[in-house]
């Protein structure tokens, strides 16, 4: 049978998810396969409030070739060295979540588990006191982990905090530099084929676009892969109750700290993203619980510097499509599925999204094969970044509201629930392929939550424990003098990658 190639791809949508989606096919391909086309219109605004990335982020950047240091300063970002959880598993209780590793294997034990049985023993010294990312967030300053080599430090990891709608227009620019075409215009009708494949758009001023393969990244409106092929939604929100945000922008208050914060509320969380001109601000919750203008106010009360922007509204529903990739049509980003925001991975799942398609790139006739494999893997990765979401509800201890009581004792999902139960014994963890969260970003939360197992690896005996003590004591404090001697975040943003500054915000009353 021959082979019928692609010859043009179609994305529709822009915003952050079109917008890599077009840069990575651009770079990727080098205008060497086929034609890329990018639908969108100016009169349909993007939900630009996803402002925090994974470290993954940074190894999209190195595979576009952008110089790191142009990229921060063309969108106002600070750097993460992690988030910061208040009041999430009591009221007055906090701990950290930090990128990179957290102390370093003794022997063949992992340091967890010889920290594990040293507290045991009565070490009053917390894990995160050993995690380089953890300690020189607390302490407000920052170096890259490269520039540390063969200390402690190198082992940390970092991501940034990014101003969504900056890196839209960065990234735009850099595909259309690259050969893709934007063309204006607002989809009026989807029209397929008669087995079902979509062959062309149809716009609101009568022009038409036609292609072999679409990527929709028309947000929850999900055009294509939800309102032309039908595909459905599987609703996680008996899960995650949290389904509307309100957010907001303010002036920053002092240097931006090298850190997210998720700071527990009633009845969700509330988020707080600095970067280098302003901070984003969010109070995520469930609506069942809470009104809109409930929720507004209770955001107003907490946000520090004056508003730049009015409150807005954001709706949205938990969980994923049925098959992200149907046919002829591959969605990402939130037409392919959302979870709440609370461990920014909604751009990690868009560029992941993407770096599965070049696995199973199709022909014109997309062999469903490709498409079912596709689909299976991406969904194991919702699966596991919905799972670890859920993790920081469950396990926590209060029972103040009617949400934190729900959510505390719902039925979890039996893979999470079979997780949980592994930990509680001695430590031990599951590590999906090619996951996301590793055992010490579990580690981290589950301690932070304060789910404590009942023993430890046995592997850990093996070691003449009387020296382990003081071990630890020198580590801490060699990390600990390590990192003071570093100069601040925002010194380190002055010194290499300062954005212009902007005009001055016109406030808002």
């Amino acid at each position: 049978m021959e082979r019928r190639p692609l010859k043009k791809v179609c994305v529709v949508g822009g915003g952050t998810a079109g917008w890599i989606a077009a840069a990575v096919m651009a770079e990727h391909f080098k205008g060497r396969l086929f034609d890329i086309e990018l639908v969108e219109s100016d009169d349909i605004g993007t939900i630009g409030v996803g402002e925090s990335t994974v470290p993954p982020f940074l190894q999209l950047l190195a595979k576009l070739g952008v110089n790191e240091q142009e990229f921060v300063r063309e969108t106002q970002a600070s750097f993460k060295l992690g988030i910061e959880f208040r009041d999430w598993s009591e009221k007055g209780e906090r701990y950290f979540h930090p990128f990179g590793e957290v102390g370093a294997p003794v022997g063949l034990s992992d340091f967890y588990q010889v920290w594990l049985k040293a507290r045991a023993h009565g070490y009053a010294h917390p894990f995160q006191d050993f995690g380089p990312a953890s300690v020189m967030a607390r302490e407000g300053r920052f170096t890259l982990p490269h520039k540390a080599p063969n200390t402690p430090l190198s082992v940390a990891s970092y991501a940034l905090h990014v101003d969504a709608k900056l890196v839209a227009r960065f990234l735009r620019a850099f595909a259309e530099a690259r050969g893709v075409r934007r063309t204006e215009g607002v989809v009026e009708e989807v029209q397929t084929r008669p087995d079902g494949f979509v062959e062309r758009l149809r716009l609101r001023d009568g022009r038409t676009v036609e292609a072999d393969f679409f990527i929709d990244c028309s947000g929850f409106r999900a055009l294509l892969i939800g309102k032309a092929l039908g595909v459905g939604f599987e609703d996680w929100s008996h899960w995650l109750l949290c389904d509307r945000a309100i957010a907001v922008q303010t002036e920053n208050v002092g240097p931006p700290p090298p850190y997210t914060l998720a700071h527990a509320q009633a009845c969700g969380w509330r988020w707080r993203i600095p970067l280098q001109h302003r901070a984003g601000n969010g109070h995520v919750f469930s609506s069942a619980h809470m009104s809109d203008d409930e929720a507004t106010a209770v955001l107003l009360s907490q946000v520090e510097g004056p508003l730049v922007t009015q409150p807005m509204t954001v709706p949205f529903k938990t969980g994923v499509r049925e098959r992200i990739w149907d046919r002829n049509v591959l969605s990402i980003g939130l037409a392919a599925g959302f979870i709440e925001p609370l461990e920014s991975t909604a751009i990690h799942l868009i560029y992941r999204g993407m770096d599965f398609f070049f696995r199973y790139l199709p022909d014109a006739d997309c062999d469903p094969a490709l498409a079912e494999e596709y689909n299976r893997r991406m969904r194991a990765d919702y699966e596991e970044i919905r799972d670890f979401i859920i993790l920081h509800y469950c396990t926590t201890r209060r029972d103040d509201t009617d949400f934190w009581r729900t959510v505390r004792t719902m039925e979890l999902p039996p893979e999470l629930q079979r997780k949980i139960d592994l930990f509680k014994v001695n430590g031990a963890l599951v590590e999906g392929l090619d996951a996301l969260f590793r055992d010490v970003n579990w580690q981290s939360v589950l301690d932070g939550m304060g789910v404590t197992p009942r023993g430890w690896h046995p592997l850990v005996d093996r070691l003449p424990f009387e020296r382990v003590p003081g071990e630890l004591d020198r580590a801490r404090a060699g990390l600990a003098e390590l990192v003071a001697r570093l100069g601040s975040h925002g010194d380190f943003i002055a010194r290499h990658c300062a954005a212009a500054p902007p005009a001055p915000p016109a406030r808002v009353a």
